[in-house]
């Protein structure tokens, strides 16, 4: 394909790149890459789970955010949307960040889908072809019946990881395996994360400095929530935080230094065990633990 084909990569920067799509009915511009725009047949394809906020991966997403302005980004992660208590897993109707996805993609007029599911093996569980919405929200329905688990009551102990590579190349992206624990953690509970992080926090965006600029997550929400706050990435430091509000959050990994995993409100870990057997006497007599082995890949809810 390299050989055959010209790749495009999408550069959110480039406002040049862009064409106005215009307004989503929550006034999201809609600027999607012209070179798309203009191409004769339109094809997404795409790996559909359940997402953090977004309801779920693939579709639409394959557009926007994946081939839109920064800037539409932004609008469409907006501090009022990601604070909305249906922008979470799983959940379409009502949700203000995958309703708006929808809409914006649309726009764009794709002709066809490919999108699949996979197994825990990163294997391929299903296909999902066709119209593009038709084939997406199919798609979705076979994901949330076999991702998607429901449990009893919250846990005081959750124990999950990012399911490994790739997942796991930094802490930006281990958001989501703790957002998947908060799920069933009880207030002032305790989640512990494993996570690779060999891409660090990263170095690069804005996630890292956001976290480090505050003591608490508290004083970090508050700047976030200020008028006219507008700094990229500040959704996954918004959702980090409340989090780290919610519970304890208990972190493992080889790449990360213990300064760095404290400036982000994380509690570092240095043998498992040892941590485990603290927090199990911690919440005796009635301590309860969940364990998540594949992270943000299977989706547990209190029914």
């Amino acid at each position: 394909m390299v050989k055959n084909y010209r790749i495009v990569q999408n550069d959110c920067f480039n406002r040049d790149l862009y064409i106005d799509l215009g307004k989503t009915k929550r006034g999201t511009e809609v600027r999607i890459l012209q070179e798309f725009i203009e191409c004769d047949f339109k094809i997404l394809t795409g790996f559909i789970e359940p997402h953090f906020f977004a309801c779920f991966s693939g579709g639409g997403k394959a557009i926007m955010p994946g081939l839109a302005s920064l800037d539409t980004i932004m609008q469409n992660h907006s501090i009022q949307n990601i604070d909305s208590e249906n922008a979470t897993w799983g959940v379409t109707e009502a949700n203000p960040v995958w309703e708006d996805i929808q809409e914006a993609s649309s726009k764009a007029k794709p002709y066809f889908l490919l999108n699949v599911a996979l197994n825990h093996e990163k294997r391929i569980s299903g296909i999902f072809a066709g119209n593009p919405q038709e084939a997406y929200l199919e798609g979705i329905e076979f994901v949330k019946q076999s991702s998607m688990i429901p449990v009893k009551k919250a846990y005081n102990i959750v124990i999950t990881s990012n399911s490994g590579y790739p997942l796991d190349l930094n802490l930006y992206q281990s958001v989501k395996g703790m957002s998947a624990a908060s799920r069933i953690v009880r207030e002032g509970g305790a989640i512990v994360m494993v996570a690779e992080c060999s891409d660090g926090i990263p170095d690069y965006g804005e996630y890292g400095k956001l976290l480090f600029e505050e003591k608490n997550p508290q004083k970090l929400l508050e700047k976030i929530h200020k008028p006219g706050f507008h700094v990229q990435d500040m959704w996954q430091a918004q959702i980090h935080a409340k989090i780290c509000l919610k519970a304890d959050v208990y972190f493992y990994t080889e790449n990360l230094t213990e300064e760095q995993i404290k400036k982000a409100f994380l509690k570092p870990v240095k043998n498992l065990n040892n941590t485990l057997k603290t927090l199990i006497e911690k919440y005796r007599p009635d301590v309860s633990i969940c364990v998540l082995p594949d992270g943000p890949l299977n989706i547990p809810y209190i029914k």
